[in-house]
């Protein structure tokens, strides 16, 4: 007896390795889909994530690091050119700072870490965890200063926030601001302290 074996023609060998390359293309598919869906699901978590920090105390808290919210879950914005004529000061500096320290929100909170050592030496200072201070209002005054100018509350009036920033300013010019040296106005308040002190000029 003879057994005659087809053998597989070209075309059949072909379609073969096909099925195999699609086997093998399905798996590498259904990987990087689920690579592309785990990147979606990060991505939205981080949205969140970062909506939750940014909504913290209604947005008058920008690093979402804020215990407590001392001027309230919403925002008071305010002229800043305005608030700034209601003090002989110069202008453009006052606009600068008050810009990059809050923006024109009256309600506007900062949180810093830890007091220095300067600030944990001076009296009425209101710290909150691990001696932490904040910043509050228009200009941004320091919790050190609320005793002594806004009855040992938060200045978020900007009435009573433009009288603490005007005692900051007396006795430390615009160098108590941070912000005073990217406006340029550090040489200006060196400038004009050493001004008043020659009584030529009277603020």
């Amino acid at each position: 007896l003879f057994f005659f074996f087809k053998q597989k023609t070209a075309y059949e060998m072909q379609r073969g390795l096909v099925g195999s390359e699609m086997c093998i293309r399905d798996r590498w598919y259904q990987r990087r889909v689920h690579g592309i869906y785990m990147m979606k699901s990060v991505l939205i978590l981080a949205f969140v994530i970062s909506a939750i920090y940014a909504d913290k105390c209604g947005g008058n808290c920008p690093s979402g690091k804020c215990p407590t919210c001392p001027c309230g879950n919403t925002r008071k914005m305010i002229d800043i050119e305005e608030i700034c004529k209601r003090h002989n000061w110069d202008q453009k500096c006052c606009n600068c700072i008050v810009k990059h320290e809050s923006g024109g929100n009256a309600h506007a909170i900062g949180y810093n870490a830890r007091l220095s050592v300067e600030e944990e030496l001076l009296q009425g200072a209101h710290e909150g965890p691990d001696g932490a201070s904040y910043d509050a209002g228009v200009f941004q005054i320091n919790s050190i200063h609320w005793s002594s100018c806004a009855g040992g509350h938060a200045p978020c009036d900007p009435e009573v926030n433009l009288k603490c920033a005007v005692r900051v300013y007396g006795g430390a010019g615009w160098k108590a601001w941070s912000t005073a040296r990217g406006c340029g106005c550090r040489q200006i308040n060196n400038l004009t302290t050493h001004l008043q002190k020659l009584s030529l000029i009277h603020i």
